[in-house]
């Protein structure tokens, strides 16, 4: 009896160490949990050799390791050997290929993306919301103490993008005396580095974010999805999104392994509430719509190298028509407000040069190529900070944006203090044409005038809505910045607005005068400050005879 006693009491509590702490997935495909009874096998089997060597002095095997042998044998089998055969990419290849679907051919980059105002492009990244959160949260002395923010996760909300963290436990002691949650959240603006924001309560009702990565006993997330019917699922990729009235969630989506136990492949997603621990599980077409991501990073990452590693199966030792992702990998958003996961594609052994980009949706994961010749992001990034060298300024990784109807990568120019000093701008297909400026507009207006200078002049469809005026010139002025001349006019008939061109956009505009006639072509969508696009003085004739 004490013998069956020890037994089963250490077989409890190594079962109940196993599920408690490490939460292996029992199902077909993941092998933590396999591991975990092996260990829990080979434990009772020393235990009862050791009862056996005490009571019979022939050194008898028991029963009970003859079928504990056998049970570990399966086991291993099942953990090491039957991974081999059934995920192997010699003999599973085309399946690898296949996993991220149909990858469909785009022929217009514009009809996916559409044109970006300047006030939402996104100039701030991971990094500096970091330094900008953390200066927010070192601000208040009582809340750095206790508490640190999470990842950063950029989020759409309600048509502004930002960056958006929790705030987590910073220990044991801090959550021993603070267990009904953080309080609170961090937003950083994404395209407003002083727009920051300490989110503490939604609606009038204080934020508390008792469930979340890294938290102890029952209160830790991971813990508590996988006590509360989750054993049996496949679960990753932890994120913090809130809903459009500020409410805060966490994001986990769920996967199965489809090729033997590899091939991760999202099939849902399961959404916490950070306070009461309640969990709701969607599908991938009904998740709510303010749920920007579904599919995790680094399966798409996977699924699309692996599917640019097969295009001729494994045995391909040449790398005939191989593809692989750049590196580095970002999120963009369409026409459509919804999230795409942007790479770049390039020959196995190229490192500059882009035979293309995908655009890859967070949720339903459909897939689209554009094939273009281009540059990667770090060879933007490169000439971005090579325009700028002197200053010795950090580019951040580029977002690629639809400027003017020419994809373009645009990334913020950091210094040694992490602070943003410039913006640039660099054709994905030319990264010779690079456009840098103390700040957005500048930078565009760099951009289009080093677009101009290569011959590349920006065609008038496309902008969404170009307009032409013809009017009287009433002031004009330039003005040096950069190195660049820029000519500053208002028209008559045009009290608030201010027409900005280079010498670049036409040779006519340095001798233009007061009281000139012109005709000016415009996007008819600027502020304020309207870059032209083309531009004719109608007393001056510089054609030849």
């Amino acid at each position: 009896m004490k013998k069956i006693t020890l037994l089963g009491g250490t077989t409890i509590l190594l079962t109940f160490i196993i599920l408690y702490f490490m939460h292996p997935t029992i199902a077909y495909g993941f092998n933590a949990w396999s591991m975990g009874l092996t260990c829990i096998i080979i434990v009772l089997m020393i235990f009862e050799s050791g009862f056996s060597r005490n009571k019979l002095a022939n050194k008898q095997i028991s029963k009970f390791n003859i079928a504990g042998s056998v049970a570990v044998l399966l086991l291993l089998l099942y953990t090491f050997v039957l991974p081999l055969i059934t995920s192997t990419a010699v003999l599973r290849s085309s399946a690898y290929r296949d996993l991220i679907g149909e990858v469909k051919m785009g022929d217009d980059f514009t009809e996916q993306v559409a044109p970006i105002s300047t006030e939402e492009i996104r100039i701030v990244d991971q990094l500096t919301a970091n330094r900008l959160g953390d200066k927010v949260l070192g601000s208040i002395p009582s809340l750095g103490s206790q508490a640190f923010l999470g990842e950063f996760s950029i989020q759409n909300v309600k048509g502004e993008l930002f960056w958006v963290a929790p705030l987590l436990h910073s220990g044991f002691f801090k959550w021993n005396n603070n267990k009904e949650g953080t309080p609170g959240y961090v937003m950083v603006s994404a395209s407003n580095e002083r727009d920051v924001r300490l989110v503490q309560d939604v609606n009038g009702k204080p934020v508390r974010i008792k469930y979340q990565p890294g938290a102890f006993f029952n209160s830790d997330l991971s813990r508590h999805i996988y006590f509360n019917g989750y054993m049996t699922k496949g679960y990753t990729d932890y994120s913090f999104e809130i809903d459009d009235e500020g409410k805060p969630y966490w994001i986990i989506t769920l996967f199965d392994r489809s090729i033997g136990f590899a091939g991760e492949d999202a099939t849902g997603v399961i959404v916490v509430d950070v306070e009461t621990g309640d969990i709701k599980e969607y599908g991938i077409k009904d998740a709510p719509k303010w749920i920007d991501r579904i599919q995790p990073e680094t399966f798409i990452t996977k699924q699309l190298d692996d599917w640019g590693e097969y295009v001729h199966g494994y045995f391909n030792f040449s790398n005939e028509n191989k593809l692989t992702t750049t590196r580095g990998i970002s999120l963009v958003y369409g026409s459509d407000d919804r999230s795409y996961w942007y790479t770049g594609l390039t020959s196995v052994g190229s490192d500059e040069g882009t035979v293309g980009f995908v655009l890859v949706d967070t949720r339903t994961k459909e897939t689209v190529w554009y094939k273009q010749v281009g540059a990667t992001e770090q060879a933007a990034r490169l000439s971005a900070m090579g325009k700028v060298q002197e200053k010795r300024y950090v580019a951040s990784f580029p977002i690629t944006y639809n400027i003017t109807g020419i994809p373009t990568y645009v990334m913020s120019l950091k210094d040694n203090a992490g602070l943003i000093k410039m913006i640039a701008m660099v054709s994905v297909e030319d990264y010779t044409i690079v456009g840098v400026g103390n700040n957005i507009k500048e930078a565009l207006r760099a951009y289009k005038n080093s677009l101009n200078s290569k011959g590349n002049s920006i065609s008038t469809g496309s902008f969404n809505e170009a307009q032409t005026i013809n009017a009287l010139v009433e002031r004009i002025s330039n003005d040096i910045r950069n190195g660049n001349t820029n000519y500053y006019m208002m028209l008559e008939g045009h009290p608030h607005k201010l027409f900005v061109g280079s010498s670049l956009v036409s040779g006519e505009l340095p001798i233009t005068q007061k009281g000139d006639s012109v005709m000016v072509k415009f996007d008819e969508n600027a502020t304020e400050i309207i870059d032209i696009v083309s531009f004719d003085n109608l007393n001056v004739d510089l054609k030849k005879d």
